[in-house]
């Protein structure tokens, strides 16, 4: 898995998302609402997934907390929040300074983010949420399980599923599939890249169009 997922990292967004439709036969590119927050640094890795439900009591997210310090190396924080509530904020400056520690490469929420200043000055360690909120959980929902699947920017997450996000969005890999997409996502983009170069050089794009029959 380890070298899927780096393989997953030169791979682009666009593509994984095409093979996804191909190899899956549904979607898993997630709702433009979820995007970056913090920066433009791309995320790859297998998730790690929490699931949240409202609430009138104040307790800690200890799931969310726990899953930072137990979840292995490099993985992607997933949170889903039922009806993916925007004006609440399910990740904050604290828990990005446990996931720097704990070596994760970023966070996937369908709620907010809070702590942008200081998130974006101390780590620069990338979020992308359905939005920004200073709105506390506490109050109002609780985690309730963690490495369960969830549905996030209306995709379904398992634990283990390949997340790959940059400013074009994020894109679910499903682990039993992700060798078969990634090889071809891979060879779309060789195919692509092959394209643009014959449209440069015909100095026409239906000229690529008519040889590759893609657009």
């Amino acid at each position: 898995m380890e070298s899927i997922v780096e393989g997953f990292k030169k791979v682009a967004i666009a593509s994984i998302a095409d093979a996804v439709d191909k190899v899956c036969g549904h979607r898993g590119y997630m709702s433009s609402n979820i995007k970056p927050r913090i920066n433009e640094e791309r995320i790859c890795g297998p998730a790690a997934t929490v699931l949240e439900a409202a609430t009138d009591e104040f307790l800690p997210p200890q799931h969310a907390l726990d899953l930072i310090d137990e979840a292995p190396r490099g993985s992607v924080i997933v949170i889903s929040i039922e009806s993916g509530q925007p004006d609440v904020a399910v990740w904050g400056g604290l828990m990005t300074a446990g996931a720097v520690a704990n070596q994760h490469v970023g966070a996937v929420l369908d709620g907010a983010v809070r702590d942008l200043t200081e998130i974006r000055r101390d780590y620069g360690f990338p979020v992308y949420a359905r939005d920004v909120s200073p709105g506390t959980t506490l109050g109002r929902y609780r985690t309730v399980a963690s490495q369960v699947p969830v549905v996030v920017g209306g995709v379904i997450v398992h634990p283990g599923d390949i997340v790959v996000g940059d400013v074009d969005g994020v894109v679910v890999v499903p682990h039993q599939k992700a060798a078969e997409v990634l090889a071809m996502a891979q060879e779309i983009d060789l195919r692509e890249l092959e394209q643009a170069k014959l449209i440069i050089s015909e100095k026409s794009l239906r000229a690529g169009l008519a040889k590759y029959g893609r657009i």
